[in-house]
């Protein structure tokens, strides 16, 4: 048999290995005519090096880039570097993922070559099979020869079960996806808008197959990747205990004795509103994680209410309390720096802070970053002011809080410039109005 026709080289960090295991996941499955062959590139060197022996077989080769929308910078210049270790007119390089999907004319104009847009299985198989040539596949952007935009439209959505969550043939394992989408579109966030706000759940029948194999492989540990882990199974807005039960009774028998299942933590965290002594306990009894992540995001009501978050402060008081009680370590996300934040609501949040952290909680602190996708992608950088950061320092050296939020301060002003370098005219910012704390409009702080 001749060499390959088609060498797909994955830029393979592993930051963001998991959609390229579902990539591969599809394509082990897939049945196709073209001879091809799959490279990992853990470094831009060994990418290119990759890149170089498929060139010398005559082979067309596709790069694919996975990456999120803070690394989209960074990764530009790898891109660059690559292009210099070895290109050729036969080379296409193709990014995927969250900010591929909300900004591809961004994208093109930092180097990629084609944009894929959505959920990429089916766009990667048809490309397979297209030997690589993009005409006529939805799932893309891309200029053509004119140097004019051409979109080929979303590609179609098809359920969970019909792909793998990960790769046997290439033994590539991960946590498993047992949800896409999201039914409540926090302002903040990329995943309803990437991949619309409803949900859809991977079948309990199809996860338990996943587990069946981890254990066949002498994988131990199960976790699993959704947006809202109490979420499963549910089609509103309300948990379905019956079917998180049917999930964690079938994977924890699946996984065996000397298995572990983890639900509930990262990276499968529960909304405030949806914890419950029953849930919790369902948690305990089937899990083997002795910590939660809630999402409070704000201590402020006004800001929560802004962000279409769904839920309240005092519901997330509520998820503390009961997480504790329960025997729980619990550990909350919170967003400093949120659109439209007054003095009023930074100090609220710190306040929740502190009780939390007094209750035995810790803090998971974020600086807020206007993620493109999302409606509030045209808003300022997240601001967090001398005050905040010398509490937020106090917090963190008493071993109640933790997280990459100052990093993410500079990601955000990248971010800003990025969207203000390419406007969305007419897109509403949907932000908070800035008040003053002698403007009667004021609301009371407090939990309702």
């Amino acid at each position: 048999m001749s060499g390959p026709e088609l060498v797909l080289v994955l830029r393979y960090r592993k930051a963001v290995t998991y959609g390229f295991h579902v990539l591969l996941g599809a394509l082990e499955q897939h049945g196709t005519t073209t001879r091809y062959e799959v490279r990992f590139g853990e470094t831009p060197a060994s990418t290119a090096e990759h890149i170089r022996a498929a060139l010398a077989t005559g082979a067309k080769v596709l790069v694919l880039w996975s990456f999120y929308s803070p690394d989209a910078a960074a990764l530009a210049e790898e891109l660059a570097l690559v292009r210099r270790l070895a290109d050729g007119p036969s080379v296409l390089h193709i990014a995927g993922g969250v900010h591929a999907t909300a900004e591809p004319v961004q994208t093109l104009d930092a180097g990629w070559d084609i944009a894929a847009v959505g959920e990429g299985e089916t766009t990667l198989l048809k490309l397979v099979d297209a030997v690589g040539a993009p005409t006529g596949i939805t799932g893309l952007v891309y200029r053509d020869a004119a140097g004019d935009i051409i979109k080929t439209g979303r590609p179609e959505r098809r359920p969970l079960d019909d792909f793998r969550g990960f790769s046997l043939r290439w033994d590539r394992f991960n946590a498993l996806e047992i949800t896409r989408g999201c039914v409540f579109s926090c302002r903040f966030c990329q995943t309803p808008f990437m991949f619309s706000a409803k949900f859809r759940h991977r079948s309990v029948a199809d996860v338990r197959w996943h587990v069946d194999r981890m254990r066949e492989r002498g994988l131990r540990d199960v976790r699993f990747i959704t947006p809202t882990a109490l979420s499963y199974g549910s089609q509103t807005d309300e948990p379905n205990l019956a079917a998180v039960e049917d999930l964690l009774a079938s994977c924890h028998e699946g996984i065996g004795p000397r298995g572990r299942v983890f639900f509930g933590s990262f990276p499968s965290e529960i909304r405030p509103e949806h914890v419950s002594r029953e849930a919790l306990r369902l948690v305990r009894r089937y899990c083997a994680n002795t910590n939660i992540i809630v999402g409070a995001q704000s201590g402020s009501d006004r800001v929560l209410a802004a962000a279409k978050r769904g839920h309240d402060v005092e519901q997330v008081r509520r998820a503390a309390r009961l997480a504790i009680e329960e025997g729980f370590r619990i550990n909350v996300d919170m967003i400093f720096g949120m659109p439209g934040e007054d003095h009023a609501d930074v100090q609220a949040s710190l306040s929740l802070a502190r009780e939390l952290a007094e209750l035995g909680a810790r803090i998971h602190a974020h600086t807020f970053m206007p993620l493109p996708g999302t409606p509030w992608r045209d808003a300022p950088a997240g601001d967090v002011d001398p005050e905040t950061v010398r509490e937020v320092d106090r917090l963190s050296q008493r071993g109640a809080l933790y997280g990459h939020w100052q990093r993410q301060r500079d990601h955000a002003h990248r971010l800003a410039a990025a969207a203000q370098a390419y406007p969305r005219p007419g897109r509403s910012r949907t932000l908070l109005p800035v008040v003053t704390p002698a403007d009667p409009a004021v609301p009371d702080q407090g939990g309702r």
